[in-house]
């Protein structure tokens, strides 16, 4: 009896042994708490809209930093026409200056020739020079970018042409004053400021302000 009884308790003693093993294996196997998914998910959601944000803005500033540059070429073009023009004794050194008015949509003879205020970015008329009165003629038109297309290539069937009306122009010329303050009569200022919209500015401006001479 004594060994049955003994023998008896063996054997329950190792069955309740095997049922807590089995308990403790399925809550093991029990995986994340609904709790624990959901905050997994809210800190995803945070980080993957934090990356969008850091696309979006490298995408946009890409794109200013293109416009800050044709801005930039825009601005060189317009001295180096004035300069070129001068060298070339295209015009005489009485035209390099903002005109009173422009008539007809002609250089003025005698007098300033270069359109006032905030104009937009025309091709240059007769005189092939930017920023004068016969710019505004008709059929003259607004100056554009020309862009190689899928090829890679300039000149070929696929370039893309983008109208510069996004920008307006200013080119004004000024007097300059020695120490006594009188006028220089052969050197002059020249500032040219580009006005356009961007995606971080809608006023954004690029100014290029240089001096020059009436002799080459």
């Amino acid at each position: 009896m004594a060994s049955s009884i003994g023998g008896s308790s063996m054997v329950g003693s190792s069955t309740i042994g095997r049922r807590g093993n089995s308990r403790a294996e399925k809550q093991a196997e029990g995986g994340f708490s609904l709790i624990e998914v959901l905050m997994s998910m809210v800190v995803l959601t945070v980080g993957m809209v934090s990356l969008l944000g850091v696309f979006g803005l490298a995408m946009a500033t890409t794109q200013t930093s293109q416009q800050n540059l044709i801005a930039k070429e825009i601005a060189d073009e317009s001295l180096e026409s004035i300069i070129t023009a001068r060298n070339t004794s295209q015009i005489s050194w009485s035209q390099i200056w903002n005109a009173a008015s422009c008539t007809g949509a002609a250089d003025p003879t005698g007098s300033g020739i270069f359109l006032s205020g905030m104009t937009p970015i025309y091709n240059s008329g007769a005189d092939g020079i930017f920023g004068t009165c016969d710019d505004t003629a008709t059929g003259v038109g607004l100056e554009s970018l020309t862009e190689p297309g899928p090829d890679g290539i300039y000149n070929t069937s696929d370039d893309t042409v983008l109208p510069l009306t996004n920008y307006q122009r200013t080119i004004l010329i000024y007097a300059l004053k020695d120490a006594n303050g009188n006028v220089i009569a052969s050197l002059r200022g020249v500032t040219v400021t580009i006005q356009y919209a961007t995606a971080q500015n809608p006023q954004a401006m690029y100014v290029l302000n240089t001096y020059i001479s009436q002799y080459p």
